[in-house]
């Protein structure tokens, strides 16, 4: 096959800490599963990226089978691409020693979000928080990703790992696909219910600011009663009415309807109506996510036959990867 011909591989992981928001879903997650039709698409939860922070073990266990479920509930076929755990693949953290030691001590020090985590958990600044951006590159570099999808906060992390590439190539010969940034089609910015000038976030200490997929429908109605939104009661998209134009977004999103039509849909109905219709057609729009995760959840031993089918292709590929590596630094072949 030729390289025009070849499929590129993306790459994506999650961190398993609990359900995704709807602001996640929309603006990423129901996106996963189109990406199975273009792409060799390779997906992790990233539990070893967890332990940064100090996690209940059987708690982790628990989020990180939850989190695979639900990768496959949001639409992620493990027959179609590679889903695994990340701890189940060693050849991550092998690479990430090499990679560290072509990585500079500046270069992780400047990293914001080792500033921010640090800032957050003052009594433990570890050396992990700090080298994590390593083990980043090395999930994916170890598959010689072409393309990572990204948020705004995640590009600082993929320069460093196109930098620890290129210098790694310059040291040993070209050896590591040089990864790109995939910025999907722009998905709504979906706000915090109770604070539209927020990010819709699941730490949220307001139970009613946030929509995790896993509500039940009444929980998603409730919560939408409750929104914020203005003083005025006329349906209409603009700046100066952020709540409203948030709960706009998101209508759109689960039905597909533009701007101008919910406009129309809604004239001389008040926000009482627009709220109910809202949560009735998020509800309904998660209601198969729901049922699969249920589904998926109950068979656990379909669930474990996935992951463990997942870490044996990802080894197939990362193993090859970390022992070519092994040999350009100048380490003895081990076979």
């Amino acid at each position: 096959m030729s390289e025009q011909e070849r499929k590129k591989i993306i790459l994506s992981s999650i961190q398993p800490t609990g359900t995704f928001t709807l602001g996640n879903y929309i603006g990423a997650v129901s996106r996963w599963g189109k990406l199975q039709d273009e792409f060799d698409c390779i997906y992790s939860v990233a539990d070893m990226h967890a332990i940064t922070v100090r996690q209940d073990p059987a708690q982790l266990r628990k989020r990180t089978i939850e989190s695979y479920a639900l990768l496959i509930a949001c639409g992620i076929d493990p027959k179609r691409s590679i889903v695994f755990i990340q701890s189940h693949a060693g050849t991550h953290a092998e690479l990430n020693w090499i990679l560290a030691c072509s990585t500079q001590f500046g270069e992780l020090s400047r990293m914001t979000q080792f500033k921010d985590k640090s800032a957050k958990h003052p009594d433990d600044i570890n050396a992990g928080l700090f080298t994590y951006p390593v083990l980043m590159a090395a999930d994916i570099l170890a598959y010689n990703a072409d393309l990572v999808p990204i948020g705004e906060d995640q590009r600082q992390h993929l320069e460093l790992a196109r930098n620890i590439a290129q210098r790694f190539n310059g040291k040993y010969g070209d050896f590591f696909t040089i990864p790109e940034a995939y910025i999907p089609e722009v998905g709504a910015k979906i706000t915090s219910l109770q604070d539209p000038t927020k990010k819709m976030s699941k730490s949220d200490e307001n139970p009613n600011a946030c929509i995790f997929i896993l509500d039940e429908p009444d929980v998603i109605i409730r919560k939408f009663k409750r929104a914020v939104t203005d003083s005025d009661s006329i349906v209409r998209y603009s700046e100066d009415k952020p709540g409203i134009s948030n709960l706009m977004s998101i209508y759109s999103a689960v039905t597909g309807k533009n701007i101008p039509d919910i406009e129309r849909e809604f004239d001389g109905k008040g926000y009482g109506d627009f709220k109910l219709a809202v949560g009735e057609a998020v509800a309904d729009n998660l209601k198969p996510v729901r049922e699969e995760f249920a589904r998926l959840m109950a068979d656990k031993a379909y669930l474990k036959e996935c992951y463990m089918n997942g870490a044996k292709a990802a080894l197939s590929i990362s193993g090859k990867v970390a022992a070519k590596a092994y040999h350009k630094v100048g380490f003895v072949d081990a076979r």
